[in-house]
């Protein structure tokens, strides 16, 4: 009768989309802080506790996964997903633990700009994967989301360059102009990491295909 006496844990994709949604709320923190730098304590607070619980989904996902025997998705492709997506939140809250660290007095328009590219490819990477459960019936949705990614990646590498040259031209302090290169490869690399994302999610499908 085809009964499956080992049912196929489905939670993951659960799993994977409250995950997806703690890199749209640090994302969107941090845009937040950038256009308005008051209340820093509270808001490096907030970031905190968005990076605490990032942590904790990734730890129930690899927990799960060891007690799991027949998961919906590869393995490896389960944790290199949920690695993927806490590194995200993980260089978001590393980009606010600088300013912080550094003592950033006045945040600049290009760390705003490129925020908000960042914060675009998190919410695109949220709806890629808040489209995997649903990839084997149909697969153009999932694709537009990691076209769009790949090209929010492009632009924040743009949007870098310009902003280190920008501060190289209009900034005279050595220690200021090193300070905020490294806020702008953070964000950055965040931007990458959502890309990392797609580039898994491709994978996924790929296989599946």
């Amino acid at each position: 009768m085809g009964l499956r006496l080992i049912p196929r844990e489905e939670k993951f994709f659960e799993m994977f989309v409250e995950q997806a949604e703690t890199i749209v709320e640090a994302a969107h923190l941090l845009v937040s802080l950038l256009r308005d730098y008051s209340d820093l304590d509270h808001k490096v607070m907030m970031m905190n506790k968005i990076e605490h619980k990032a942590d904790e989904i990734a730890h129930r996902i690899v927990e799960r996964l060891n007690l799991t025997f027949i998961t919906p998705i590869d393995q490896e492709d389960i944790h290199a997903l949920a690695s993927a997506l806490d590194d995200v939140v993980d260089y978001i809250d590393a980009t606010v633990e600088r300013m912080v660290l550094y003592k950033i007095k006045q945040p600049r328009e290009d760390a705003e700009h490129l925020a908000t590219i960042l914060h675009r490819a998190t919410e695109e990477t949220r709806a890629a994967v808040g489209e995997l459960a649903r990839f084997k019936r149909s697969t153009s949705a999932i694709k537009q989301s990691w076209i769009e990614i790949h090209r929010l990646e492009n632009a924040g590498d743009t949007a870098s360059r310009t902003a280190i040259a920008n501060l190289f031209e209009t900034e005279s302090n050595a220690i200021e102009i090193l300070k905020w290169k490294e806020v702008y490869e953070h964000m950055e690399t965040a931007i990458d990491k959502c890309e990392d994302v797609a580039n898994i999610l491709e994978q996924i499908v790929l296989k599946h295909a």
